[in-house]
């Protein structure tokens, strides 16, 4: 099985997504407004926080991040994707570092030059009338720190065969200095939301779902929901709980969600302990099948980090793991998840988010669904439905 081999790749990049649909007229575009953030900022938590890329020698380390005004009293906030980072073999091979292939990509160092979010397809298309958030307002969190948006502290590395890097040197993990940054303008400009989108794809999936309880206390009055896209947690224990992995970055998880022991908290099981204590809130996971990005990293944790599931195959291994791990989740009442077919990595930002439909149901439209509160706002009844593409709640053997 060809998805097989790529699995054992060690050269991974994450790339993003779109978003879901409703009819009506189109909308002319609007413009991204950028906003740059101070070097210390007091976040809603009363605490100073640094917001900062991740200083990689040779890249740029300033943060900032970008508005979108909208048409309506309702709100998406994004967490970019783009990697992670946490050992001297990840953080010494950046995505664009220069080097030529076979050599591994695994994350985003900092904010390219010159960029912004204009120009990004799916749920960013304010020109598509089935695009159920093109009214909304958008705030778009660019991802450049390597630790899935909840980082915060400076960590040294040694230089694992990179040879545009020093033989040592440091990497500021603050993912979620910056989120809080972010926060904290937020609470200033866009104090009354009525509704709000906490959304990301692949390593922003996971922020969207760290960081969701954050966004769900500051604005309390708010209907908040979560879509976490290519972002299913399967990861191994030995990532989860020891020195280095998840911990290299000082992970900041709400304690009144995730626990006093957040970093014990297996990575399957941080979308459940959100959906438990928001149990107003409508949460779910989009995914295909075989994601070959997610399995890719799942194989090097397998390899370095083991040792994971039984099968010794990181694809089957990984498509379990996953299957348990929605079929757990599906009990819940204000939980759901979207399953489909293939290999591709995320639908937030390109046309699946308006062309996929293998579970049967057209996702723009799942989405739709969601947002409009069918079924009331913790999600039981109405037309929001867990959905899956034919064959693929069945686990794959091992093999």
């Amino acid at each position: 099985m060809r998805t097989t081999k790529r699995a054992a790749v060690l050269a991974i990049a994450i790339s993003l997504a779109t978003l879901p649909a409703m009819a009506g007229k189109p909308l002319p575009p609007r413009d991204w407004q950028e906003v740059t953030p101070a070097a210390s900022v007091t976040g809603v938590d009363g605490q100073s926080y640094s917001p900062s890329c991740s200083a990689l020698p040779g890249t740029d380390p300033s943060f900032r991040f970008w508005h979108r005004p909208g048409r309506s009293d309702k709100l998406v906030v994004y967490f970019e994707g783009g990697g992670a980072c946490w050992d001297d073999l990840t953080c010494s091979f950046p995505i664009g570092s220069g080097l030529p292939s076979p050599a591994p990509q695994f994350y985003a160092p900092a904010i390219p030059p010159g960029s912004t979010p204009a120009g990004i397809g799916g749920m960013f298309d304010t020109t598509r009338a089935d695009n159920p958030v093109r009214d909304w307002n958008l705030v778009y969190i660019p991802y450049c720190s390597g630790d899935i948006h909840t980082g915060s502290t400076t960590k040294n590395y040694f230089n694992a065969g990179n040879p545009y890097l020093p033989a040592q040197y440091e990497i500021r993990h603050r993912g979620f200095d910056n989120f809080m940054a972010v926060l904290a303008w937020m609470k200033s400009e866009l104090p009354k939301p009525n509704q709000i989108l906490v959304t990301g794809v692949s390593a922003g999936g996971y922020g969207a779902t760290a960081n969701f309880p954050w966004v769900e206390r500051s604005y309390g009055s708010a209907r908040v929901s979560l879509l976490a896209d290519a972002s299913q947690g399967v990861t191994t224990e030995a990532f989860d709980n020891g020195p280095v992995g998840r911990n290299s970055w000082n992970p900041q998880l709400a304690p009144w969600v995730f626990g006093a022991a957040p970093t014990m908290l297996p990575g399957n099981q941080l979308m459940r302990a959100v959906a438990l204590a928001h149990p107003r809130s409508k949460v779910a996971q989009f995914t295909t099948a075989l994601d070959e990005v997610q399995i890719g990293f799942y194989g090097v944790m397998k390899q370095f980090y083991g040792p994971g599931g039984s099968c010794p195959n990181p694809a089957v291994d990984w498509n379990q793991q996953m299957l348990a791990a929605l079929s757990a989740d599906a009990g819940l009442p204000n939980y759901r998840h979207y399953l489909a077919a293939g290999s591709y990595h995320t639908l937030l930002r390109d046309d699946h988010y308006y062309d996929e439909a293998s579970a049967g149901v057209p996702f723009a439209g799942w989405l739709g669904q969601m947002l409009a509160n069918q079924g009331g706002t913790g999600g039981a009844g109405g037309k929001w439905f867990d959905a899956a593409c034919p064959g693929c709640l069945t686990p794959l053997p091992c093999e």
